[in-house]
């Protein structure tokens, strides 16, 4: 029950005996045996403590006694609860998901859950940058006139320690959570504390990430825990690939272009020295105050350059989004496109196949014997 909330952990202990064995040796075969991730082990643990909780108060003493009936009058009672269908269907696959772990392991008679149905979830799409309003995003960050979060250290979130620290969404290698925080006592580098006033040359380290991230992030498409988690080992300058550890501990080489390997070589060259101390180990990007930078930190970057450039709200997964359009209304290949972001199946990657109504047209009017 490590890292669960305080009403998990309560109904958790409110079980009988049985059944919070189940729940544990579930939580330690995700783990354990199916590498999942910190973050996604806390998601399972508290859709099934709260599917036994509501068995037991309709009267199940024994994980036994769970049945189709009990799991649809769960999903009910969240759904009569406001639970959106993104949701539902996330708690029916957890449901489904256990129910088999216990069948297999002679916990259930039957797979229960088996034909549980679950609620089409409504995906809504982020905003996609155009490509002049990428192109601006990237030349955001200016020495001329630093940002609020690269002066004022009280309004930067703190930043994770170590690899381990990025917050759950992520991989293994970002399985802590991210309340851990980077307590080096190393100098501000953002602001002239005399006279309150920032000093470009001090600024330009925070500047020079602020950049580097913001290229990666669109780049490479990569996710923002993948981003955060990576070391200044996974970069191959030589061939222009980062090595990023996605989600279930899969490993993968992307490729990133000039703009990013520019931004590397001055974050690299002038601007990480400068913020490197004790605590940042091997960690690419790091926090004002030296940490691994912390995802909640960098999705603020974003949203704030963004904001400066007098762009839509974007987010990084907006960044991610945009790159893949982008990849694909310049004619890359699905599966490329799959194998780039880290998609385990290619129905991940369709999502992206909004192209243009421009290149549709482009595509008609040279294949279409009536165009």
């Amino acid at each position: 029950m490590s890292g669960a909330g305080r009403g998990t952990r309560a109904a958790h202990e409110g079980l009988p005996p049985a059944m919070r064995e189940s729940v544990d040796d579930f939580a330690d075969h995700l783990a354990r045996v199916r590498n999942r991730s910190a973050h996604t082990v806390r998601a399972y643990v508290t859709d099934l403590v709260s599917l036994l909780d509501h068995a037991v108060r309709m009267g199940c003493v024994d994980l036994a006694e769970l049945d189709l009936t009990v799991l649809r009058s769960w999903l009910a009672k969240q759904r009569t609860m406001g639970a959106a269908r993104t949701s539902l269907a996330r708690r029916a696959a957890s449901a489904r998901t256990f129910s088999a772990w216990a069948h297999r392991s002679g916990l259930l008679p039957a797979d229960v859950a088996a034909p549980l149905a679950s609620p089409k979830a409504h995906r809504e799409l982020p905003t996609v940058l155009r490509a002049d309003q990428a192109a601006a995003l990237m030349a955001a960050p200016s020495r001329a006139t630093p940002p609020p979060w690269a002066t004022d250290r009280a309004a930067a979130p703190p930043e994770a320690t170590d690899r381990t620290a990025a917050p759950p969404e992520a991989t293994d290698r970002t399985a802590a959570p991210a309340e851990d925080v980077d307590g080096a006592a190393a100098p501000h580098r953002g602001a002239d504390r005399a006279g309150g006033q920032s000093v470009a040359g001090e600024d330009e380290p925070v500047l020079l990430r602020d950049r580097v991230l913001l290229e990666l992030l669109y780049g490479t498409g990569i996710r923002i825990s993948e981003a955060c988690g990576l070391d200044v080992a996974d970069v191959d300058q030589g061939r222009r690939v980062v090595r990023v550890l996605g989600k279930g501990g899969r490993e993968r080489a992307v490729p990133y272009g000039v703009p990013a390997q520019r931004a590397l070589d001055a974050w690299l060259g002038r601007g990480r020295p400068a913020l490197a101390g004790p605590g940042s180990g091997g960690a690419l990007l790091l926090g004002a105050r030296g940490g691994r930078l912390n995802p909640t930190t960098a999705r603020r970057i974003v949203a704030g350059y963004a904001e400066r450039a007098g762009l839509p709200r974007t987010s990084p997964h907006g960044l991610r989004h945009s790159a893949a359009t982008h990849l694909l209304e310049g004619g890359a290949d699905l599966r490329a496109v799959q194998e780039l972001l880290g998609h385990s199946s290619l129905a991940s990657t369709q999502i992206y196949t909004h192209v243009s109504v421009e290149r549709l047209r482009a595509a008609y009017r040279q294949a279409h014997p009536r165009a």
